[in-house]
């Protein structure tokens, strides 16, 4: 595998940028036709699409080495433990870290914030205590918390957003909306609070947002408070190096980055990880059973009960290896460069009275992702019209209610690129918003 990625992907020192030409030629699924139009995927946000080197490995693993890990010593068995726990030393060393016993895998980044939940908060966090989201949130790290409040008496706040979706970290005075407790991150963090659990990157809007000036505002005002982060809009699309943020907990999904559904991981300091109980009970998690009673496994193990998903596990260190081979810093570069066209082009239309776009306008601040509506035109209308072009965008709140309503509207369009989107693609996006305007007679 790691063969045909030096022949498919240009790999020159100091080349800011990739051939996403021979990039396109490692996904099957970019040469099918919708409508019999050339697909145009721009659904990324919501899943990325896989490489033949993925699907590659994962089909490998069932047609050699299929077998349950940890638990036999004949040879299938053993080559199945190896390749699960390689994958584990890739998916850690991506994300900077070196202990592999702190990545835990799991279904999705949505599980991994439950687990946090369910396994460390519980015992860390009362009705005393403080529970910090942000406005921008999606739902997975913003409903998990509000039911954690609900259930144990811990107060929830919320930091809020400005008229750009942007995360108001100073200047915003605590107060009170519908019962609700918000204000800027700094008005909301005291010693009561426990746990930060923030996005990266906005789901909806792509607008990133400044991780390492939160971390030092926690730590100033709230010394026992930790910070959960959900990467999940961030890993697969920048380099995200948890020591180096200061962080204590990082979740994300693997279907997101060229890797299987299905899978997740959880990242978290060992000693916070060891001081939380098992999530889920069962083989595997286990080190001793007698009739009156168990011992849990050694980290990572403890967090794994059952037989888990090896071939995904598999897929998702190919997307890993894939990922590198490519370098994240150029996948960076590339989507910024797509977004500043892009954000050219919807201005155009923008300023004609056709469009109304939402987010950031600083491309630093900005990740792959262009959210919309036409004027008059309800997004799904859009989304569908677009469709029948081959074009595949997402409609609606995009798991962010909240945001959404912040910002005045019921439902958005969502364009979201990757590594094999190009200028042309979006040419023909702004092509096709023409016939969503004929179909309507605007």
């Amino acid at each position: 595998m790691k063969k045909n990625n030096k022949r498919k992907i240009d790999k020159g020192k100091g080349k800011k940028t990739f051939d996403v030409g021979k990039v396109r030629e490692d996904f099957p699924i970019l040469k099918r036709k919708i409508y019999d139009k050339k697909l145009v995927y721009l659904d990324n946000a919501a899943t990325s699409q896989k490489p033949k080197q993925v699907i590659k490995a994962i089909v490998d693993y069932y047609e050699k080495h299929n077998a349950n890990i940890h638990r036999g010593v004949h040879t299938l068995s053993e080559e199945a433990t190896v390749v699960v726990e390689k994958a584990r030393e890739k998916v850690a060393g991506f994300i900077g870290v070196k202990n592999t016993k702190e990545v835990i895998f799991v279904r999705n980044a949505s599980e991994a914030i439950n687990l946090v939940m369910y396994s460390w908060a519980r015992e860390k966090i009362g009705e005393r205590d403080a529970v910090i989201v942000t406005e921008a949130e999606h739902h997975a790290n913003l409903v998990t918390w509000q039911e954690f409040c609900k259930e144990t008496g811990a107060e929830l706040r919320i930091v809020k957003t400005d008229k750009e979706g942007m995360i108001q970290y100073d200047g915003v005075s605590k107060n009170k909306e519908n019962g609700v407790v918000m204000g800027s991150l700094e008005s909301l963090l005291d010693e009561r609070v426990k746990l930060v659990a923030v996005t990266q990157v906005s789901n909806l809007l792509g607008n990133i947002f400044d991780i390492a000036r939160m971390v030092k505002m926690v730590r100033k005002k709230s010394k026992l408070a930790k910070v959960l982060v959900d990467g999940s809009q961030s890993v697969p699309h920048m380099k995200v190096d948890v020591l180096k943020m200061g962080i204590d907990f990082l979740v994300f999904s693997a279907h997101k980055m060229l890797g299987p559904t299905g899978m997740g991981v959880l990242w978290g300091k060992e000693e916070l990880l060891n001081e939380a109980r098992p999530f889920l009970f069962g083989g595997d998690m286990i080190s001793e059973v007698k009739l009156e009673g168990a011992k849990w496994n050694e980290l990572p193990w403890k967090f794994e009960a059952g037989t888990p998903n090896m071939a995904g596990i598999v897929g998702l260190g190919a997307a890993v290896d894939y990922l590198s081979s490519l370098g994240m810093d150029r996948v960076r570069e590339h989507e910024k460069g797509l977004m500043k066209y892009g954000l050219e082009k919807f201005e155009e239309l923008e300023n004609q009275g056709i469009v109304e776009i939402y987010g950031t306008r600083d491309l630093s601040k900005r990740g792959g992702i262009l959210t919309f509506n036409v004027k008059g035109v309800h997004a799904h209308d859009v989304a569908q019209v677009l469709d029948r072009e081959g074009i595949a965008v997402r409609s609606g709140q995009h798991c962010a209610q909240p945001l959404t309503e912040r910002l005045g509207q019921m439902a958005m369009v969502r364009a979201s690129v990757y590594i094999y989107n190009t200028r042309e693609e979006i040419d023909y996006l702004i092509e096709k918003i023409g016939e969503v305007l004929k179909v309507f007679k605007i």
